[in-house]
């Protein structure tokens, strides 16, 4: 029997080889959907009136594509392929890494910025086409650039989302669809906690780069009295502990300073000397931003509280939390 060292490299090695496969062949029709999008463009702009012949030109090549190759090439298809050579006009641009599927969704991103920032993230963090479908309807790019200037969103979309200090990994609101739970139902505290654990992949997903679960129900006892922190986890990039807090309803001023406390124990109890210091999560239904500013103290850099949504926001919808939310922040810089 040959040893389980040398069988798992041979392993390895072919399932490297088929994902190699694969990856070539997806690139290869991404390249030739280009490639006929740029025919089909070309030829359009040849045609006397544009609309009229545009129209008249799919139809007649899914007609004949259809009975030649079959599936997948119908008139939405081929506008789609034609869409795809105008949305990425160079071909060198291609990233190799993602599918066809992937281009689909990203050519429903309207502004270059997001799209450009889906690509990235697509790349370095091996999304599905799944899960960027997740991010981009849940505006992960809005909801990143919340709190950047002109050249902080110019370095979001042109290197993706980089962690750089403690506010980059914050996001406001934070979306939970995946949970499954109805924002009617009557929510307990541990219900959720319990969902979120359930859906942990997705749920990592949503907090973002770097995170690692640490655990649930953490207990602190401070003498004699037990405290239990709901989620802790750690994250790798910024070197530090990471404590959520779940509230069912309301914020109050005593959810942050409980917080403040947990911090406090982490900081001095668990951290070790290579850690950065202890950051604090409060994720609640709803919060007024005053109470959130005149509890913290102005040079408060480990403690946030953030809402959260049991379910997928319309844009319109997040649209406006975004704007609530930039409001408080440019009141927060002003106060500093």
């Amino acid at each position: 029997m040959p040893s389980q060292g040398v069988y798992g490299r041979i392993r390895k090695i072919i399932e490297d080889a088929r994902g190699n496969i694969v990856r070539a062949v997806n690139m290869e029709m991404v390249i030739a959907y280009w490639q006929i999008g740029k025919e089909i463009v070309v030829e359009e702009q040849l045609g006397k009136s544009r609309a009229v012949y545009g129209k008249k030109l799919l139809e007649g090549l899914a007609e004949r594509l259809s009975d030649d190759f079959g599936k997948g090439f119908d008139s939405s298809n081929l506008w789609n392929m034609r869409k795809f050579y105008q949305t990425y006009p160079i071909l060198d641009a291609l990233r190799r890494e993602l599918s066809w599927t992937h281009y689909r969704i990203l050519m429903r991103v309207e502004k270059p910025d997001a799209r450009s920032f889906y690509e990235i993230e697509c790349v370095k963090n091996n999304w599905s086409a799944r899960e960027l479908e997740r991010q981009k309807g849940s505006l992960l790019f809005e909801r990143l650039a919340l709190s950047k200037d002109k050249k902080g969103l110019l370095k979001l979309a042109r290197k993706g989302q980089e962690l750089a200090s403690y506010e980059d990994m914050i996001k406001d609101p934070y979306v939970l669809e995946f949970t499954g739970l109805s924002p009617q139902s009557k929510l307990y505290e541990s219900k959720l906690e319990q969902a979120l654990i359930d859906n942990l992949s997705k749920f990592l997903l949503e907090l973002g780069k770097g995170f690692t679960f640490v655990g649930r129900q953490k207990r602190i006892s401070l003498e004699g009295d037990h405290f239990y922190l709901d989620l802790v986890f750690y994250n790798t990039i910024l070197r530090c502990y990471v404590i959520i807090d779940l509230k069912i309803g309301k914020l109050v001023h005593q959810d942050i300073g409980q917080m403040q406390m947990y911090v406090n124990f982490y900081d001095r109890e668990i951290k070790q000397k290579d850690d950065n210091p202890t950051v604090g999560l409060v994720l609640c239904e709803d919060k007024k931003d005053a109470v959130v500013r005149y509890t913290l103290p102005k040079n408060n850099k480990q403690i946030f509280a953030s809402r959260y949504k049991l379910y997928l926001p319309t844009e319109e919808e997040l649209v406006r939390e975004l704007k609530r939310e930039r409001l408080f922040l440019g009141m927060e810089k002003r106060n500093k």
